[in-house]
């Protein structure tokens, strides 16, 4: 496991595997109409992340660098997870007026997800609480680089991209595809696109002079992962089928029966 090619190898997968889960668990929801229930049994998820997390932070060995970034996955799924299931969104629930733009639109906008990037802003307010001065700084890594992957994904949904994949958006969340912009790129996509290539720079450099096994699998799974979130990014220009990643592990959509 001290392998930068298997730690990269496992970034992606759990990566790929904790989206997979999460939509599953959200269409099943709206399946059966549990959202609620549904955040409250995942509960677990988000206690077993903090525990990792903490156990994590004295420990710098290679196992600390991988119980860090599994413990970081698992506190930003479960809140992902409740925003996905319509729990933890914000107090705006309405499609966005027809002809809205500039401010007006921005703040509407905001208020739709505002409690879940409260949520998000505590979170990784309390890793760098809890990591500042530990040995093993991993957990808090990983999460700044979901965060700001995050932030970069939602702005560029918001002013516009050429490719919005509507298809995972869940039913409690569907009046956010009106203030997504199909169009023309804007100046957030080269910012997002220059941040996000500076930061995979710098964590490719630094695996590259890693100086210890804990150090090379700390950033061959930071590595992996931005160059993840700069991927996703691309994804939202280039046409490419990304969503046969996930549909075919996903239960078939709701459907109504016929009328007569």
């Amino acid at each position: 496991m001290t392998s930068p090619w298997i730690a990269s190898l496992f970034a992606i997968f759990v990566w790929w595997f904790s989206t997979g889960a999460i939509l599953v668990a959200v269409r099943r929801a709206d399946r059966l109409g549990t959202h609620g229930m549904t955040v409250f049994s995942w509960l677990p998820l988000l206690a077993l992340g903090i525990v990792a997390v903490v156990l994590s932070l004295p420990d710098a060995s290679v196992f600390g660098a991988y119980l860090g970034f599994v413990g970081a996955l698992a506190i930003w799924g479960w809140v992902e997870l409740a925003f996905l299931a319509g729990v933890i969104t914000g107090r705006m629930r309405d499609d966005c007026l027809p002809g809205l733009s500039g401010k007006a639109r921005f703040q509407r906008a905001f208020a739709t997800v505002a409690y879940h990037e409260l949520a998000l802003t505590i979170g990784l307010l309390c890793l760098v609480i809890a990591s500042s001065g530990a040995p093993n700084r991993m957990a808090v890594s990983t999460y700044l680089v979901l965060f700001l992957a995050r932030i970069f994904a939602k702005l560029n949904l918001f002013f516009g991209v050429p490719r919005i994949n509507t298809e995972f958006v869940p039913d409690r969340l569907s009046h956010l595809k009106t203030y997504f912009r199909r169009g023309p790129v804007t100046l957030a996509f080269p910012a997002a696109i220059t941040a996000l290539t500076a930061l995979l720079a710098v964590c490719a450099e630094r695996l590259w002079t890693a100086g210890s096994d804990a150090t090379v699998v700390g950033f061959a799974l930071l590595t992996a992962l931005a160059a993840l979130a700069l991927l996703e990014h691309w994804l939202m220009v280039v046409p490419l089928p990304d969503a046969k990643l996930w549909r075919w592990m996903l239960p078939a959509p709701k459907t109504l029966p016929n009328e007569d």
